[in-house]
């Protein structure tokens, strides 16, 4: 369920840590400050992320204590490179990424497809797809050519 520790080199020659994977507490939430009390509450009070939550709250809470701090994050990098210290790391960018869950709790790990639902002839023609699974970027041309093939099913084309 964690995405746990990896190291990406780049071009420049850096090393990002990372990704981790925590609850945002607004949906564009970039910051341990960015808050959305009507988010927060959304997602609280949704019985599927109760059910993750309980099950997993353990490494949740200790997932969040090394974003928030740097030197909790250290202590697992070690365990792959004994030398490293706080001062090898600074924080780098924050993105978001929306994750789907169903209601017992389970992390939608694939794509969902919902056909329009409308009577009028655009929304008979409407297929929506949420929850691009990462690296959805890294692959966009790939899932482009899935959600192609899947569009060609569903209205025969």
């Amino acid at each position: 369920m964690i995405p746990g520790i990896h190291f990406t080199p780049r071009m420049d020659g850096s090393v990002w840590l990372g990704p981790n994977a925590v609850l945002a507490f607004k949906r564009e939430g970039y910051t341990w400050g960015d808050i959305n009390l009507l988010d927060l509450f959304d997602a609280l009070h949704y019985p599927g992320f109760r059910k993750l939550a309980l099950k997993y709250m353990g490494s949740g809470i200790q997932e969040m204590m090394r974003s928030a701090f740097i030197v909790k994050q250290v202590r697992e990098l070690q365990k792959f490179i004994p030398d490293i210290t706080e001062f090898d790391v600074e924080r780098g960018p924050a993105g978001v990424r929306a994750q789907a869950l169903d209601t017992d709790g389970n992390l939608v790990d694939d794509f969902v497809f919902d056909r329009g639902s409308g009577k009028n002839a655009i929304s008979q023609r409407v297929l929506h797809c949420r929850n691009a699974p990462s690296p959805g970027a890294t692959s966009s041309l790939a899932i482009g050519k899935v959600i192609a093939e899947k569009l060609r099913k569903e209205f025969n084309f």
